[in-house]
């Protein structure tokens, strides 16, 4: 069985995420840089990981990684990678990238050079003219950092994010990736409750859901991997079998509950969880948050309220005042809030156990982290 160079990339400060994520799937890490994690693995692999992330960004095959200063090295480096091995004489291959503190500064110009070192290795293998480029995608990617040069195939495709389940959102949606993220961080479980008074399209509870039932977030997407004549035949079938078998389709779950203000809106919520398969265990409610109570205990608040353009700064001051008002009140609870306000531990009258920096859609966020007790032996949380 041949094995392969996975690099895994995440958003900034996601990386323990998904490295635990890996851990879980029992994968030995090789390497861990700002936003990208290798490991070495299987074509079935490299499927599996496409399937069964939550909150990694893409998935690549790691093809090289040299050292340039100079426009040649960058190309006699790429030009000597196996093209002809993974590339066929149709296949379309645009390439993209990033440079930073690098001699190799201009990324136009690089990509311009390996896109000819890729051309001009694929016509000597071929004995061709002009490449068409009209067949399966084969997306190349390079990075660049202190002049050390990382050539990859992008086997995602778009980025995976993108489930498949979300056609509608709301105003700012957040990100499925960062939800997972946020879940992820929280160490919530399906034998605690889940609210997020602030639902919105439903992302937050349908990440859960999906986690709740140990089902691959990638299952009702594509991936460009899948069109790859040099991985064995049925590889991705495989492994999707794999993902489906490994699923808890009747798993229970103790609550998983969401409220928003805007009716058209928990619309879009109902029907994204229905199309991610999890709309049996999510309650969806139009409320406004003034009318947000709940007698229970012990549970979890993860949520992405309004912030920035979407409420001017007064709304947004009353409305974090407002929930730290009624977050108080469940002094038995763990809650979890996502924010770009960079003010919002002072209007919400008091600090965080633990802060940290996410990125949601390029946007830089906090994620308030306030720790509730553990229930006592014996008590469920339920107080009905």
């Amino acid at each position: 069985m041949q094995e392969y160079k996975i690099m895994i990339t995440t958003t900034f400060g996601v990386e323990s995420v998904v490295k635990h994520e890996l851990r879980k799937l029992n994968y030995e890490i090789d390497r861990v840089e700002n936003g990208k994690i290798e490991i070495t693995g299987s074509a079935e692999d490299l499927a599996r990981c496409n399937l069964r992330l939550r909150a990694a960004e893409r998935v690549y095959l790691k093809l090289g990684e040299f050292t340039a200063r100079d426009f040649d090295a960058l190309y006699e480096n790429t030009r000597s990678l196996p093209w002809a091995d993974i590339i066929p004489y149709r296949g379309e291959f645009p390439v993209r990238g990033k440079s930073t503190r690098s001699e190799l500064h201009s990324v136009p110009a690089c990509q311009s050079i390996i896109k000819k070192a890729v051309v001009d290795s694929l016509q000597q293998k071929h004995g061709q003219g002009r490449l068409p480029e009209d067949g399966s995608l084969y997306p190349i990617f390079f990075s660049i950092l202190d002049d050390r040069v990382t050539v990859a195939l992008d086997s995602s495709g778009t980025g995976l994010h993108k489930r498949g389940y979300r056609q509608k959102g709301g105003e700012a949606p957040l990100q499925e990736t960062t939800a997972a993220a946020m879940v992820l961080l929280s160490r919530w479980d399906r034998d605690r409750i889940l609210l997020d008074p602030f639902c919105g399209s439903g992302t937050i509870l349908i990440e859960a859901a999906l986690l709740a039932r140990k089902r691959a977030p990638g299952l009702e997407r594509s991936f460009t991997g899948e069109k790859w004549f040099f991985l064995p035949p049925g590889t991705w079938q495989k492994a999707r079998e794999k993902a489906r078998e490994a699923s808890w389709s009747d798993a229970e779950v103790r609550l998983i509950a969401g409220y928003d203000r805007d009716g058209r809106v928990l619309k879009s919520a109902r029907e994204n969880a229905s199309r991610a398969g999890v709309d049996d265990i999510i309650h969806f409610q139009e409320q406004p948050f003034r009318e947000f109570t709940t007698s229970r205990k012990y549970g979890y608040l993860i949520t992405n309220p309004p912030y920035g353009e979407r409420l001017n700064s007064q709304d947004v001051r009353e409305l974090y005042q407002e929930m730290g008002e009624k977050f108080r009140e469940l002094d038995s609870w763990s809650y979890y809030i996502l924010t770009a306000d960079r003010e919002f531990e002072k209007h919400f009258g008091r600090r965080a156990s633990k802060r940290r920096k996410l990125y949601n859609g390029g946007i830089e966020c906090q994620f308030y982290q306030y720790y509730g007790p553990w229930p006592p032996a014996g008590e469920d949380g339920s107080n009905e």
